[in-house]
């Protein structure tokens, strides 16, 4: 890979990063208006699964058959919970830890999960083993919600 495809790359990335932050924010300014996390999560939800539907249209995909769908494994079906669980921890907990706080918990949460996922290669992950370096990057992801939070 390039330099130019990496920064590319790494930009895109960024600016998802970027734009969880600014859905948990929405989100908890919505749960406070509507003084109901569910409904906003609900609100999210809908609005995430018309994007998808108008990015599936624009985007050319086929349509999938049953073949397509036979060949998923079952877990595959709940990647929507996962981020539910995400959705409704950002709309309650934001307005309690803050933005940076949240985030890094988040994060390192991310970090520690992938770690897990690379060393026992689950899910397709392709392996790496869980060395050092690793755990040191996230010992200093954990001093880092440390030091946000003081």
């Amino acid at each position: 890979m390039g330099i130019v495809e990496f920064l590319t790359l790494a930009a895109f990335a960024i600016v998802a990063g970027a734009s969880i932050v600014f859905q948990a924010a929405v989100n908890a300014d919505l749960r406070a208006a509507l003084n109901s996390a569910s409904w906003a999560a609900l609100i999210s939800y809908v609005g995430g699964a018309l994007a998808m539907a108008v990015f599936v249209l624009v985007s050319g995909s086929s349509w999938l058959t049953s073949a397509d769908l036979a060949k998923t494994s079952w877990l595959s079906w709940f990647g929507g919970l996962f981020g539910a669980v995400y959705v409704v921890a950002a709309i309650l907990l934001l307005p309690r830890l803050g933005a940076a706080t949240l985030l890094a918990l988040f994060v390192t949460g991310q970090m520690l999960m992938s770690v897990a996922l690379d060393h026992y290669g689950i899910l397709g992950v392709p392996q790496h083993s869980i060395d050092l370096p690793r755990l040191l990057g996230c010992a200093l992801l954990v001093l880092g919600v440390v030091l946000i939070r003081v």
